[in-house]
């Protein structure tokens, strides 16, 4: 062994750094809801602490490196994929290009700002980009060779963007798009054109959990992600997808007396808890619903919360065309009596359905802006239950050829109504027409507050207007009886049904006229038959609880004016969900033989929840609140439930308060700790058998700390 120094191998020379391979550190997409992304992009109301953007709009992003990008030697690649979690269907894959300088159009990104390892990108997103959750992978270059830094679980989710000009869901006024994109909050009415009520309803598109539950229902749709990107498409699968009648949708609906395992359509007050439930069952239909429902979860879900501006919007008097005549048929025998089994058309008392905002590049010019889309299973279209959307403006033109089902819509808000006689050889003759009975007060709520706004002219002209006629007549001919069928001759007595103020209360006597006019100068002599029947509010008839027969004289030029009282007892036992009644008058006039044929359909107004807060609320502090209801029925109210939701809750709070007495006073005390300052608003709901449509509303303003 020498006895010399120990020998060493030559030292490597050092690399320079620009040599050494460009690892990604770490990712930070600035996903904070107080960040700029979410707060440039409108997504800071989210629940959610993922990274939510809107399309057509850039965000911003830092890469940590091993060492400092080198521009002249390196490189970067955004890859973004959008696969299918839940379903087999094809996914989307883009990779995003670093560049000097963006342009719009064009996925591509840009350093903005470099210290030392990390850099700061602009990151351009397309407008037609299809919405969903992106797994993002950053792709790194330099001259040693390339890596790829998956950034899970910093997935993004990418919406629909009301506030880009080149997004087919563009709208151009700020106060619209904070009313049908960014309220939570909501009104839906119902009851009758004479009887409007209306009921609050928390939308929930910003709680926990939601945004995921909408792109899970999405996938159930079975529809390629490369069509994820056209609001008309997405907006017809959603109509499909919140009812489950054909593909395991999110919701059940039930007309019928009984919601036995499940709950009763009145007393959901939010879509949150539904969507909830729906999404960690994975895909087991919530129970029940009715159309309000279906619009209130439609309006959430897949649609407000993916970016497309919707709201609900209710029709009185809707009818529901069964054969596409365009015309809504009641079927009389030779004694007046309604042919109940042969009369398949029905008119709802009501029916809610939405209207989102979108351009339609697959119609003609002119027919963008508001389309109906209804997830209320009524008729098949083209396979599955569903409809729309379909274009407000085609409706209004009669332009029935016009896609998506816009006869059907046509028909709820404008079909003739026809009474039909029966002959003695079995055929039928039309004996009356009603051009004004369907499609009446068509209601949303007003931009910026809770008024009520009457929206019936953007479906129709005004009734009886040129325009209107010739609408009804293009319309008529695409029917399936597209004659214009001439009105019989010698109509000088007139009948309507009159109701006092906002009508009767459930639990009181119902009071009502019936008033005949004869308005020639003649006398007439008329036989009338009036007919009181329970009924849903979807206008199916359940049974009659007062029937007669009144004969009576009119004078030249004479009104008379026929009182009618429902007794509290004739009707108590006989009710369904509404409270819905129809009186149906049909007569003869024995000098013309004019056949005279009215209905009316009223609701017993039901009692509210009042909601009252016991002092000031402020964050973080217990608030106090008292709900009181009293029972307007002789009869004991049995298993009563109290759901409450609202003021920021995440969930829906539900009190099983048991039998309340005939007559009797409930006073709940409930306590809550707001966590959101600003209005806020708390909403109660009860589930109760025998009486249903009890609901309250508080608006609370919540101080900040």
């Amino acid at each position: 062994m020498s006895g010399g120094p120990t020998a060493r191998a030559p030292a490597a020379a050092t690399p320079s750094a620009s040599d050494m391979l460009l690892t990604v550190h770490s990712v930070d997409l600035l996903k904070s809801k107080d960040g700029p992304n979410r707060r440039e992009h409108h997504t800071d109301a989210y629940f959610s602490d993922k990274m939510i953007i809107r399309r057509g709009q850039t965000f911003q992003m830092w890469i940590e490196f091993s060492r400092p990008f080198n521009p002249k030697s390196d490189s970067l690649q955004l890859q973004l994929k959008l696969e299918p979690i839940f379903s087999r269907s094809t996914g989307i894959h883009i990779s995003v290009p670093l560049v000097d300088i963006l342009e719009d159009g064009r996925w591509e990104m840009k350093i903005v700002e470099q210290k030392d390892k990390r850099v700061r990108l602009a990151v351009n997103t397309l407008p037609t980009a299809s919405i969903g959750c992106y797994k993002v992978t950053v792709e790194s270059f330099s001259p040693k060779g390339k890596l790829l830094f998956p950034c899970s679980p910093n997935d993004l989710y990418m919406l629909f963007n009301p506030w880009c000009e080149d997004d087919a869901v563009y709208l151009d006024d700020e106060s619209e798009r904070k009313e049908y994109i960014l309220n939570s909050m909501g009104r839906i009415y119902y009851g009758t054109e004479q009887q409007i009520g209306t009921r609050t309803w928390n939308f929930a598109q910003f709680e926990q959990d939601i945004l995921e539950a909408c792109l899970f229902i999405l996938e159930r749709g079975q529809v390629a992600m490369t069509e994820w990107r056209d609001p008309v498409i997405v907006s017809r699968m959603v109509s499909a997808l919140v009812n489950s009648n054909d593909d395991y949708g999110v919701l059940m609906g039930n007309w019928k007396d009984s919601y036995e395992g499940g709950t009763s359509p009145t007393a959901w007050s939010g879509s949150g808890d539904i969507l909830r439930q729906y999404y960690k069952s994975s895909g087991k239909p919530v129970k029940f619903a009715q159309c309000w429902v279906y619009a209130g979860v439609t309006n959430t879900a897949l649609l407000r919360c993916l970016g497309i501006p919707t709201r609900c919007v209710t029709n009185f008097n809707s009818a529901h065309d069964t054969d596409l005549s365009l015309t809504t048929d009641i079927y009389i025998d030779e004694k007046l009596e309604i042919i109940k089994d042969k009369t398949s058309d029905s008119v709802w008392n009501f029916h809610v359905w939405n209207e989102s905002w979108m351009s339609r590049p697959d119609l003609p010019a002119g027919y963008g802006g508001w389309q109906v889309v209804d997830a209320t299973p009524q008729e098949p279209s083209q396979g599955s239950y569903r409809c729309g959307p379909t274009s407000v403006s085609a409706v209004r033109n009669g332009q029935v050829n016009l896609k998506f089902d816009t006869p059907f819509v046509f028909a709820e808000v404008n079909s003739d109504r026809i009474y039909w006689q029966k002959k003695p050889d079995g055929s039928f003759s039309q004996v009356n027409v009603e051009k004004s009975a369907i499609g009446q007060c068509i209601s949303t709520k007003a931009v910026g507050s809770d008024a009520r706004v009457d929206i019936t002219h953007l479906y129709k002209y005004p009734e009886g207007s040129w325009e209107e006629r010739v609408a009804v007549e293009r319309a008529s001919r695409f029917g399936s009886k597209p004659a214009l069928y001439p009105s019989p001759t010698g109509n000088d007595v007139s009948v309507e049904i009159v109701m006092d103020g906002a009508g009767p209360r459930i639990g009181e006597d119902a009071k009502l006229s019936i008033v005949l006019k004869n308005k020639s100068s003649s006398q007439r002599t008329a036989s009338l038959l009036y007919e009181v029947m329970v009924m849903y509010y979807t206008g199916v008839l359940k049974n009659t609880v007062k029937k007669d027969q009144i004969t009576l004289t009119l004078k030249p030029q004479e009104t008379k004016t026929i009182p009618l009282t429902l007794q509290y007892k004739e009707y108590m036992n006989h009710l369904v969900d509404q409270g819905a009644l129809m009186l149906a008058v049909t007569g003869r006039v024995n000098e013309t033989q004019q056949i005279l044929a009215t209905q009316f359909n009223f609701r017993l107004r039901t009692p509210d929840l009042i909601i009252t807060p016991q002092g000031d609320a402020v964050v973080g502090k217990e608030l106090t609140v008292k709900i009181t209801f009293q029972n307007p029925l002789s009869q004991v109210l049995r298993n009563v439930l109290f759901r409450i939701e609202g003021l920021g809750m995440q969930s829906v709070r539900k009190i099983a308060y048991g039998d309340v007495d005939k007559h009797a006073t409930v006073t709940l005390t409930e306590k809550f700790v707001p966590t959101v300052a600003g209005p806020q608003k708390l909403l109660a709901s009860m589930d109760c058998r025998l009486l249903t449509q009890v609901h309250g509303v508080a608006d609370i303003v919540v101080k900040p700390k």
